[in-house]
């Protein structure tokens, strides 16, 4: 059966043509780039595009209290750089690119930010479950965040109210599960945690 999240077709424009290119040919993160501005998210990983449609009110709440949390703890005290979508993530040598729901890049490693995405690994990844995207965050793009070698990588499921962190960088083959709180983690060092009883409180 095909993957509803995997896109069939899409329209680029060139010289104002709408110009319909057919799946099989491998798609790229500069292919994702011509997509409409409708709302949706398109990814390009391992030649495939990808839609994740727009995000529910209780999405969009636990992203935002996680990305409070995070600015308190890693981005006021200098830490590093706390971006979020539309700003994508690109991953030159293999042409693939995703738009995380959150994503941290280190003071140590902010080269990769440019002006319109970051262009490597980040520090931090998170994703954030719908029913849409579960299983495509805990395989596609685990995959894919493993072997591009981001140093941790967090899935948000907001129906059991846990976080599931993978130690990338520390070649980690089980995901650490957290329930109460979370620790943030620079590297080896524990910058602090934060309480997910907060983060998912429903409804606000």
């Amino acid at each position: 059966m095909p993957n509803p999240d995997v896109v069939a077709h899409w329209h680029t424009t060139a010289r104002g043509d709408n110009v319909e290119r057919m799946a099989g040919l491998r798609v790229t993160w500069r292919d994702v780039q011509t997509m409409p501005d409708d709302g949706n998210r398109y990814e390009a990983i391992d030649g495939e595009m990808y839609l994740t449609p727009a995000p529910s009110v209780r999405h969009q709440l636990v992203s935002m209290k996680l990305a409070d949390a995070l600015l308190q703890l890693l981005v006021h005290s200098g830490h590093g750089l706390l971006v979020s979508p539309p700003v994508g993530v690109e991953f030159r040598e293999t042409a693939e690119g995703v738009q995380p729901d959150l994503v941290f890049s280190s003071t140590a490693r902010l080269n990769i930010a440019r002006e319109d995405s970051v262009q490597g690994a980040p520090d931090l990844v998170i994703e954030i479950l719908s029913p849409r995207t579960a299983r495509r965050d805990r395989t596609i793009k685990l995959q894919l965040y493993r072997r591009q070698r981001v140093a941790e990588y967090w899935i948000v499921d907001m129906d059991v109210k846990q976080i599931e962190l993978w130690r990338l960088a520390h070649g980690a083959t089980e995901a650490e599960r957290y329930t109460d709180s979370v620790p943030v983690r620079l590297g080896r060092q524990t910058i602090g945690s934060i309480e997910l009883a907060k983060v998912f409180d429903w409804p606000p």
